[in-house]
């Protein structure tokens, strides 16, 4: 049994193909194939039912993929092992970040962080939550940046900062400029949403503590974009609430619409996931201090509750 066989199997775990296997870990397919086949008889089991198309694990495959990973990762921290030593911080770096996210966080770090780290080739993918963590558990990503906590088994969590919602309210005229406001008031049933599969969408919901009243709306629309939530709201077809940081991009002229909570504002825990396997932590910990450091100085709410960003069905007690 070798560290290429598992690797091999996994690529076939994953794609449940032979040949589009092979193409990713870069050799021919009846290489691929005949490695397998060797591992299959040395164990005397059938990782794979070839019969099914696409091909999938048997049951005992699906326990050999699950250590297979742990085994991988394993040989893997000798790598990282050796950078450390050196105090090396370099090479491929793969990270995922959530859609409410990205727009903002994103150009807060990244010159800083490549001009100090020239020698990390980092790969950033814009990905919907649970995407992110499938790959995170997969070894498809090294670590992703989105709203916690997920309170997930094989990943961890560390909190990069707590970001505030606020109420974007132009069609409110009973409200002066700059007042602060109650979670009680909020409305679901008048609320512009972003569409299902957001986390920040669950976060809002989990927030009103109430269902939307499908019955009654003369119109439906959700979107996946802040700054169409903010036009409609501007036409008079209902309140959003932002991210605080979104809220940084507001016009001058739309900046009265805007609302802060009254203490304890609610928010949203913004961390740093990656796998328990802990790969690849000193470019993990660089990003973590090279965000912590940009951010601290936007962000300075101290006095917050943070919202699960879960569906309501899937939160734990």
């Amino acid at each position: 049994m070798t560290i290429t066989q598992l690797k091999y199997v996994l690529a076939v775990a994953e794609n449940q193909n032979f040949t589009k296997a092979a193409e990713k870990t870069f050799v021919t397919q009846p290489t691929l194939s005949m490695q397998i086949q060797k591992l299959e008889d040395e164990l005397d089991v059938l990782i794979f039912d070839r019969s099914k198309k696409p091909i999938e694990l048997t049951d005992v495959g699906q326990k050999i993929v699950q250590q297979a990973r742990n085994i991988v990762n394993e040989a893997n921290r000798i790598s990282d092992i050796v950078d450390q030593q050196k105090g090396y911080i370099g090479g491929e770096f793969k990270l995922g970040v959530i859609p409410t996210v990205m727009p903002t966080l994103l150009p807060m770090f990244l010159r800083n962080f490549i001009k100090k780290y020239p020698k990390v080739k980092l790969k950033i993918e814009e990905l919907p939550t649970e995407t992110i963590i499938e790959r995170l558990e997969e070894g498809h990503l090294d670590a992703a940046i989105a709203a916690t906590p997920l309170m997930l088994q094989n990943i961890k969590e560390r909190p990069l900062y707590y970001e505030p919602f606020v109420a974007y309210m132009p069609e409110n005229r009973e409200l002066e400029v700059n007042e602060k406001i109650d979670v009680s008031s909020l409305d679901l049933d008048h609320m512009l949403l972003l569409e299902d599969g957001h986390c920040f969408r669950d976060g809002v919901i989990n927030l009103c503590k109430t269902n939307r009243n499908y019955d009654d709306e003369i119109f439906s629309l959700e979107s996946g974009s802040f700054e169409t939530l903010v036009k409609l709201a501007n036409e008079g077809l209902g309140m959003t609430l932002l991210p605080y940081l979104h809220t940084l991009e507001i016009k001058e002229s739309e900046r009265k619409h805007l609302h802060h909570f009254k203490d304890p504002a609610p928010a949203r825990e913004v961390s740093l996931l990656y796998h328990k396997s802990e790969l690849k932590m000193q470019i993990i910990e660089a990003l973590r201090t090279t965000i912590a450091g940009v951010v601290k100085g936007a962000i300075t709410f101290q006095n917050v509750q943070i919202i699960s960003p879960l569906p309501q069905g899937k939160q734990k007690n």
